[in-house]
This record gives C-alpha cells, structure tokens and sequence, in this order.
C-alpha cells in the first residue's frame, strides 16, 4: 500500500502542478508563464516526485511507463493493475482540487480547455488526428527510452531524475502545439472528467498513443541494451 499511495500522491502532483500551471498562470494577464512554463512546470513535477517516491515505488506517475516499464523487463505484471488504479485516481482527484481552484474566480468557464488534450478543433494548433497520434506515440516512445536508460545500473547514479525531468519539459516544448501534450493517460483522464463532452470522447487516443508510445520505446532500449552488454 505505501507504493500505491506514493504513485496517487506523486500523479496528484504531477496533474495539479503541471495542469494547474496551464490553467492558472499560462494566460495571466501580463506575467503568464506560456508555453514554455507549463512545459517546465511539467518537468518540475516528475524531477521533484523521483526524488521524493522515487525509492518508495519508482515514481512512475503514469500508466504508460508502468506498461512499458513491464514490457522492457523493469516491472512485473502483478503490480500493474494496482499502479495504474493509484495513478488514475491521484490524476481525478488532482483535477478535483484544480476545478475547485479555478472555479473561484469570477467567470470561470471550462470552454478554455482546462489543460485537457485533444486533436483537430481541440489542438491548440489545429492538429488533425493523424498527427496527434503520431506525435503522442513518438514523444512517449522517447520519454520510455530515456526512463530506461537513465535509470539502467550502468548509468551515473542519482541523475535519473533531472533527465527524466528535463526530456518531459523538452516533449512539452515540441508537442504543446499539437495535443496540449499528455504522454500520461492519467493526467488526460483526469482533466477530461471535469470538461466532459468533446475532452472524453478524444481521451481514447490519449490512452492507446501514449501506451503504445511506452511499450515501443521500452522495448527499443531493451534491446540496444541487450546489443551492448553482449
């Protein structure tokens, strides 16, 4: 249980201050943070929860690192239905606390997104679907790729999180534009929930990309790793 609580508490984290920086502070009149803050927000989050729940359950955070955590042999298949209940749960309950935030300001609408991802008229840059799915794919397969490697037992010891932390600011940096960037299943159900309509009936790809992304990536690095040991 104390693993289970860690990865809700850690998606907690990483959907309240990731999305809440998007919902809260990207657009503030004349001190927003933009893109480029939310894409660090989202960094910040993973980078400061690997160092806290790191050693405690791994800090997965999201569905599509613990499936592709499990298809690059790092994880076991007992531990994943459990992993993603926690992470699901952190990532609606972090909305929660988000909408009741945000619902306290005069005028509040969720017409604005509230951060949740989407493709065609619901991409920031009007992405089609086609493109959100190769982008989502892409950019998980990558973030797997370095999870593996720079936590492998050959890597410099104790620099996991600030790469794990700085590839997920770079894929907001590249994919904002595109899906509103998810890589994380849990943080795309989450937000989703409260906006209904148009964010549910598009979180399908937001849970196959992403871990379709995982698995190809994790299973990447396998196997250039298998290629060196030998």
């Amino acid at each position: 249980m104390q693993k289970y609580l860690a990865e809700f508490i850690g998606t907690f984290w990483l959907v309240l201050g990731g999305c809440g920086s998007a919902v809260l502070a990207a657009a503030f009149p004349g001190l927003g943070i933009g893109f480029v803050g939310v894409a660090l927000a989202f960094g910040l989050t993973v980078l400061t929860m690997a160092y806290a729940i790191g050693h405690i359950s791994g800090c997965h955070l999201n569905p599509a690192v613990t499936l592709g955590l499990w298809s690059g042999g790092r994880f076991p298949a007992k531990e994943i239905l459990p992993y993603i209940v926690a992470q699901v749960g952190g990532g609606i309950v972090a909305a929660g606390v988000l909408y009741l935030i945000a619902s306290g300001k005069a005028g509040f609408s969720l017409e604005g997104g509230f951060a949740c991802n989407g493709y065609g008229i619901h991409s920031p840059g009007g992405y089609g679907l086609c493109a959100a799915f190769v982008c989502e794919v892409v950019m998980t397969a990558i973030f797997l790729f370095v999870i593996m490697g720079s936590t492998d037992s050959r890597a410099p010891a104790g620099l996991a999180p600030i790469a794990i932390g700085l590839c997920l600011t770079l894929i907001h940096l590249v994919s904002i534009p595109v899906t509103n960037t998810s890589v994380n299943p849990a943080r795309s159900l989450g937000v989703a929930i409260y906006e209904g309509g148009w964010a549910l009936q598009q979180v399908w790809l937001f849970w196959v990309a992403p871990i379709l992304g995982g698995v190809v990536g994790a299973l990447l690095y396998r196997v250039i790793a298998c290629q060196k040991k030998a």
